[in-house]
């Protein structure tokens, strides 16, 4: 008598095979790309800080101590004390949170209402695609810091206002690209073929135009959290981000210059770094995903 085999896949080695091939993935990127790995690093590190600064700050960065004031750095103070006596290492810690918060926040805005505002550009085009270029056109044709001190002059300085400023002033780079890419996904065949069988806009947009925009979204996006800090550090230096007694690095960079560099120059070069550092990290990790992402660039 003939008998028969009933085969079972079991969910849990599905779920072991996929975490299998993304371990691999990340195994394969961390040898392959070491300068983007150094970048990864940074960045999360700098996240870790941010979270624990709290924990790990050796002094509250709020204590001030006029007897202790414009010290140079020692196994006391590591980065030296400010103009009030203050901690200027723990100050450094705690000034990374709202440069990341915001960093994060901001890209995360504009890359969800810019790639939703681009895909709906490229598929349906006509007028409607028309008018959503020109106002891309009209908000590229602003320098990015530029943009970004009208809005807040028209906004109102709080940190919430900078947020949404840098949301704006990125939407334009990240519906380009976009939209770039959904137009050429448009024209594919199961695109035509979704629509013969009645998929609905909506469907086509999110079901397949949208995630065969995510390699490119992430590229970008990645980078522009490092423009991102920049513009927030920028703003908080000339006094514009509204964070009051929130510690930023702008606005520690915003008291070096009231007092002469050579002089104690501790004050401003230790968030300076710190700033350079982080946006680095984050660049070159951009770029590695650039080179992992972009079908163009993985033979090279």
């Amino acid at each position: 008598m003939a008998t028969t085999q009933e085969i079972r896949f079991s969910p849990d080695s599905n779920n072991r095979s996929d975490w299998a091939r993304r371990l691999n993935a990340i195994n394969k990127f961390l040898r392959s790309k070491p300068l983007g790995t150094t970048g990864a690093i940074i960045l999360l590190l700098a996240i870790a800080t941010s979270i624990t600064a709290p924990l790990i700050a050796p002094a509250d960065p709020y204590d001030t101590n006029v007897f202790k004031v414009l010290k140079a750095p020692s196994s006391e103070h590591w980065f030296g004390t400010d103009s009030l006596g203050r901690d200027v290492l723990s100050r450094t810690m705690y000034g990374s949170g709202v440069s990341i918060y915001v960093g994060i926040i901001s890209m995360l805005m504009a890359s969800t209402i810019g790639s939703i505002v681009a895909v709906s550009s490229a598929y349906y085009g006509g007028k409607y695609d028309l008018i959503i270029q020109r106002v891309v056109d009209s908000l590229s044709a602003f320098p990015s810091l530029l943009l970004a001190l009208a809005l807040m002059a028209a906004l109102g300085s709080s940190l919430n206002n900078v947020i949404l400023a840098i949301t704006i002033v990125f939407l334009p780079r990240i519906s380009r690209v976009v939209r770039s890419v959904a137009l050429s996904v448009k024209e594919m065949p199961y695109i035509e073929a979704s629509r013969a069988i009645g998929g609905s806009d909506t469907r086509i947009m999110f079901r397949h135009l949208l995630p065969n925009t995510f390699a490119s979204l992430v590229v970008i996006s990645t980078s522009l959290v490092g423009s991102a800090i920049i513009i927030e550090a920028s703003l908080s230096f000339l006094g514009l981000s509204g964070a009051g007694n929130t510690i930023t690095w702008g606005a520690m960079l915003n008291q070096q210059q009231l007092f002469d560099f050579a002089g104690a120059p501790w004050i401003g070069l230790f968030p300076g770094f710190a700033l350079t550092l982080v946006v680095f990290g984050i660049n070159i990790f951009g770029d590695a995903l650039r080179d992992v992402l972009d079908p163009k660039l993985r033979g090279r």
